[in-house]
Parts: structure tokens; sequence; C-alpha cells
């Protein structure tokens, strides 16, 4: 099982799960043909595509993935959010409610988020164990346990905003959306200590902000509170996450 970083970012995020036989996509914020290049074309492979919530740099593609023949699946406030219904191949799903997947089983949980009705999911398939998947959420309640990969939010870092807003770089007035709607680097810490990361391999951090970040800063601290390897989900990052390896 790899993951593959399609993009991550407030311009569109889309990632990937995929072995041989088959892929989960996470998130479709951007075209489909920019979807269809980061799948090598092979759409054929596609089991599914998970959303979290209504943004278009998560939703953009829905209604061309469903078109094309993939299900997509997420909550029914993102499908109001968006003017879209459920269907044959839109598929609504809950809070704490298990869905199978192809081979992969995931538990939506919900999240914090100025959305409708905004998921995590956590995600379970033979070939590469438990993965969590959380983004644009300020916090998040839940504790989770037997974790062997996390791919979380790290969007900016309280002190870098702050500085960005007295330089005229970021509007005063997007502050409480910024702290309202997204993982800070101390509150990233602060739930990775909450969690059980004995069987962690990995941790990814998504969904950086482009002016109120500092990936390698992020990298160190987190590597630093956790002692777990961490990398930066920017585009074009692909790692192996198969049980096989460790």
């Amino acid at each position: 099982m790899r993951l593959k970083v399609i993009a991550s970012s407030s311009s569109g995020n889309c990632y990937l799960l995929e072995n041989k036989e088959e892929t989960l996509i996470l998130e479709c914020g951007l075209t489909f043909k920019k979807i269809q290049e980061g799948l090598g074309y092979e759409t054929i492979k596609v089991v599914g595509c998970l959303v979290t919530h209504e943004h278009k740099d998560h939703s953009k593609s829905i209604e061309q993935l469903n078109k094309n023949g993939i299900d997509v699946y997420t909550s029914n406030g993102t499908m109001q959010a968006l003017g879209l219904k459920e269907s044959y191949r839109l598929k609504a799903i809950k809070a704490q409610e298990k869905i199978r997947v192809g081979g992969f089983t995931i538990l939506p949980f919900d999240t914090q988020h100025d959305a409708e009705e905004p998921l995590g999911f956590l995600i379970q398939h033979q070939d590469m164990g438990k993965l969590l998947f959380i983004t644009d959420s300020y916090y998040c309640k839940y504790k989770f346990k037997g974790l062997d990969h996390i791919m979380v939010e790290c969007n900016y870092k309280k002190e870098i905003l702050q500085q960005n807003i007295e330089k005229g770089l970021v509007l005063e007035c997007l502050k409480n959306r910024i702290t309202k709607s997204h993982f800070e680097l101390e509150n990233v810490k602060e739930f990775l200590r909450s969690s059980d990361l004995s069987n962690t391999k990995n941790i990814v951090l998504i969904h950086l902000s482009s002016q109120n970040s500092d990936k390698n800063l992020f990298k160190e601290e987190i590597e630093r509170s956790t002692g777990r390897p961490v990398y930066i989900g920017s585009k074009g990052l692909e790692i192996d996450i198969s049980k096989k390896v460790f």
C-alpha cells in the first residue's frame, strides 16, 4: 500500500491510498483531469472517494467523479451545502457509522470546522493497518488507539500568523476564521500527545498554509514531540505504508 499526495493546500487537496488492486481517493479538490493524471489514468482501480466537507478545495470534482463511474462518500450536510442529492454514485455517510469501500473499512467521525457537517476518517485495510485522516479542524475531541499512520492538518503557527498580520500580509479580519477552522501547530502536538502512538510508523502533516507555516520547523517540532518519522504532505510525496515493510 502506498500513500500519494496529489495536492495539499488551500488551492486543492487530493490524496491516494493504493495497492496493486485498488485505490481509495481522499478529497477531490482538483479538476477531474488532474485527479486522472495523479491516478496514472487507472480509474478502473478506484473503489471510491471520501470527502470531508463542502469547501471547493476538497470537493471540486464530486460530480465529475460520479459521471465517470466513481462513488463518492460524504455527509448529508456536505451534499446539501453543495446543492447535491444522494444518488447511486453519491452516498451519504454519518459519523460513528462504519462503511466498507472495497477492501477499506472506514469509520467517519465529526470534526470542528466552519462547514455544515465536516468529517474525519479512521481507515483500516489489511495491507496498511489503521490510518487516521483529519484535516480542516481546529480541534479533535476523540482519542485514537493503535494507529499505524496519521495524516493530520498542521495549517499554521500562531506566532507566524500574528507576524503576518502585523506586516499587513494577512488581514486582521481573517484571524478569527483561521483560528476557528484550522489546526495550529501547538494543537496538533497536544492532539498527538493524547493519541496512542505506540504502533505509529509515520505522521504526515497536510494542508500547510502557504503564508502562516514553516514546513521545516513543523517537521522538526513534531518529530521531537512524538519521536516518530514525520513527512510534509506536499504535492509529489509518495511513501510506502505497507504493513510488511515494518
